[in-house]
C-alpha cells in the first residue's frame, strides 16, 4: 500500500463517485479521505472500512419506508445522514444511488491524518462523559492513533460530526471527501457487523491489512 501525504488544495470528490451504485461506492470510498472542517479545527481520515444499505435489505434504515429519521437518505446522493444509536452514540451515512431511493453508505473506520490531537480531545472527552453517566471513575484514557477512528461510532466523535450536518451535501458542506490517498491495496468484502437483520448478506468493504479497521 502507498499513502499519499494528504494536500490541502485537493479537490472534493466529484458529484459522479456518489452516484455510483451503492455497493460500488462502498468499494471505491475505500482509500478516500474523509474531511470535516470546524471552528476547533481541520481533521481528517483514509477511508478504510465501509458498509452499504440496500434499499432491499432488511438491516437498512429504509427498508420500510420513509420516515424524519431516514428522510437524508432519500436525499441526492452524496448526502449526509447522520443517525444516533443505543441513545449515546452517532454514526455517519453516505447517501447513494439516485434521489428518492433510501440508500446508503456507512463510514465504519477511518486511518487518522489530520488534526490527531484534536480527535484524542473529543474522544477522551467522550469517553469521561460516558464514565460520567453511568457512575464510574473519572478516568483519562490515552488512546492511540489506531483507537481514534476504529468504529463508526468512534470516528463521528473524534471528527466532531453531529446531526446538524444531516441533509447536507457532500460536495459542498464542511463534511467532505477528496480523492483516494492511499493506493496498492486490495479490497476485503464480507459480512456486516451489529446487525442481526442481513448479516449473511456481504455488504461490507475493507482495506486488507489496515490495522485501523474496526474488526477483521
Amino acid at each position: 500500500m502507498t499513502l499519499q501525504q494528504p494536500n490541502l488544495q485537493t479537490p472534493k470528490l466529484p458529484n459522479y463517485v456518489y452516484e455510483l451504485p451503492t455497493l460500488d461506492l462502498a468499494r471505491a470510498l475505500l482509500g478516500c479521505v474523509l474531511v470535516h472542517e470546524t471552528p476547533e479545527g481541520r481533521t481528517a481520515g483514509l477511508i478504510v472500512e465501509t458498509e452499504a444499505y440496500l434499499a432491499d435489505d432488511p438491516a437498512c434504515h429504509a427498508y420500510r419506508r420513509q420516515t424524519p429519521r431516514n428522510a437524508p437518505m432519500f436525499g441526492p446522493p452524496g448526502t449526509v445522514y447522520v443517525y444516533r444509536i443505543y441513545g449515546q452514540y452517532r454514526c455517519v451515512n453516505i447517501a447513494s444511488n439516485a434521489e428518492g431511493v433510501g440508500e446508503a453508505v456507512l463510514i465504519r473506520a477511518l486511518e487518522p491524518t489530520e488534526g490527531l490531537d484534536l480527535m484524542h480531545n473529543r474522544r477522551t472527552a467522550g469517553i469521561r462523559h460516558v464514565k460520567s453517566v453511568f457512575g464510574q471513575a473519572h478516568v483519562e484514557k490515552l488512546l492511540t492513533a489506531r483507537q481514534l477512528c476504529n468504529g463508526p461510532a468512534r470516528l463521528v466523535t473524534a471528527m466532531g460530526i453531529f446531526e446538524s450536518l444531516n441533509f447536507q451535501a457532500m460536495q459542498s458542506g464542511p463534511l467532505f471527501g477528496q480523492p483516494p490517498a492511499l493506493s496498492g491495496f486490495d479490497v476485503v468484502q464480507t459480512t456486516r457487523i451489529g446487525i442481526t437483520q442481513g448479516a449473511e448478506l456481504p455488504y461490507r468493504f475493507y482495506v486488507k491489512g489496515s490495522r485501523f479497521v474496526s474488526r477483521r
